[in-house]
């Protein structure tokens, strides 16, 4: 019975371990057979969650930005994206280089120089996808973020009640998801 009870408690923490280890990774499905030349092109953000204190600060005044994702050198993906910061567009470009199986990537943080990865949970390639990053920020902050990307500025309610449910299997509250409001600035830049 003693040597049960051990083996028990040596499979417990190995599971725990296991769980330490991937942190994020455990929580999050990436999806099934990702194809990463579908998933090119222009997508919207229309819908964001996130654990960051400046994301509750400013979540009143963000708005849709346009992205374009296309191949980079490395096999990974060059994401750009234009968004309205202070009156002004602004484009920004961010290597996401495979970390992983397909649809897993990862990106040094311009701002605070570290590393986030990022998951790409759900997809149909044509109408949305849902992307969760993880990552630390300034003095080891931990930084979730759960994103609705979609062709279009202004997603079914279908595909926003799926990000909803996403969001909050992920640990965010209701009133840290938030849908974008449309807007027809720095949309032309990315036609």
């Amino acid at each position: 019975m003693a040597a049960l009870h051990t083996l028990w408690m040596g499979l417990v923490l190995l599971g725990v371990l296991g769980v330490l280890q991937t942190g994020a990774q455990a929580q999050v499905s990436l999806q099934p057979n990702f194809q990463q030349d579908k998933f090119l092109g222009r997508w919207f953000t229309s819908g964001l969650a996130s654990n960051s204190s400046w994301f509750r600060e400013k979540k009143k005044v963000l708005s849709v930005c346009v992205s374009v994702v296309a191949p980079s050198a490395d096999g990974g993906l060059n994401l750009t994206s234009t968004f309205l910061r202070k009156e002004q567009c602004e484009t920004r470009t961010l290597l996401l280089r495979p970390a992983g199986p397909p649809g897993c990537y990862s990106y040094t943080s311009p701002h605070w120089g570290s590393t986030h990865d990022v998951w790409v949970a759900m997809t149909d390639y044509d109408e949305y996808a849902l992307l969760y990053t993880t990552g630390t920020k300034g003095l080891g902050q931990d930084f979730h973020m759960a994103t609705l990307y979609s062709r279009t500025q202004t997603p079914r309610a279908e595909i926003k009640e799926k990000f909803t449910t996403f969001a909050k299997t992920q640990g965010f509250t209701e009133d840290a998801i938030v849908f974008l409001p449309q807007t027809d600035k720095c949309m032309e830049e990315h036609k």
